[in-house]
């Protein structure tokens, strides 16, 4: 028998986590309850789940900051998680897709609508890769620049291995295999999210900002991802081969 998707439930309150435990239990999960960050850590450290389910609003810990720790976990970017608040605020969701969130909801929730958006997401992130590569490659008319691991999910730039959620991962990795190739949002957004979800273009906005500040880190004189207004993003033919 197949084990049953491990949710984690990251929520301060009782009430909600109890109703969120008796609706996934019922629809083929195993969820996990935790009341706050520092035991969300404990749990999401001891076994990975296979989604997350976090509260903003946590008694010891900012959600957001949770988001990051849980991130900086052995393994932890690669587990998609979903931001639950009780605020509805634009900024706020904008705050949860710049750091690479899968989804957002706002409290209050149907929720089985939380369940619908948990089983979307669990389907996307278990897609595989569409297409097929090397192990390694590297663009032939960059070679110094970008090296792509299919097999880790790994990108190095100028040599530097890139810390990437794994939608950073699936923008970059569109990008990097074809240098000044135009991708539009609806493009990305249906080959990196798939485009059976409730994703807009923000988000692709967001995730291109995230990345391009990462890059920064590794080399500050260059901005490597093109804007075209109107069209979408590509990756600049143009960076010097070494810094």
């Amino acid at each position: 028998m197949a084990l049953k998707p491990r949710i984690l439930i990251v929520e301060d309150e009782s009430g909600i986590a109890d109703t969120l435990q008796y609706v996934l239990s019922t629809d083929g999960f195993a969820p996990v309850w935790a009341s706050t960050a520092e035991d969300a850590i404990a749990q999401f450290s001891a076994e990975l789940p296979a989604l997350a389910v976090l509260d903003v609003g946590l008694p010891d810990l900012n959600g957001f900051e949770l988001f990051r720790r849980l991130q900086a976990l052995p393994g932890g970017n690669q587990v998609p998680m979903l931001f639950l608040t009780a605020r509805s605020d634009e900024i706020d969701r904008v705050v949860g897709l710049e750091l690479g969130a899968d989804d957002y909801i706002a409290k209050p929730f149907s929720p089985r609508e939380l369940v619908a958006r948990v089983r979307t997401i669990l389907r996307r992130s278990a897609r595989p890769v569409a297409t097929a590569a090397p192990a390694v490659t590297a663009p032939a008319n960059t070679p110094a620049i970008w090296a792509l691991d299919e097999e880790r999910r790994q990108i190095r730039f100028y040599g530097k291995l890139l810390e990437l959620s794994r939608y950073e991962y699936g923008v970059l990795r569109l990008l990097v295999q074809k240098p000044g190739r135009v991708f539009t949002r609806d493009e990305l957004l249906l080959q990196v999210w798939g485009g059976d979800n409730d994703s807009f273009d923000r988000t692709v906005d967001a995730h291109i900002k995230t990345l391009r500040a990462k890059l920064k880190l590794v080399a500050p004189g260059h901005d490597p991802i093109r804007t075209l207004r109107g069209s979408g993003y590509a990756l600049s033919e143009e960076l010097p081969g070494t810094l």
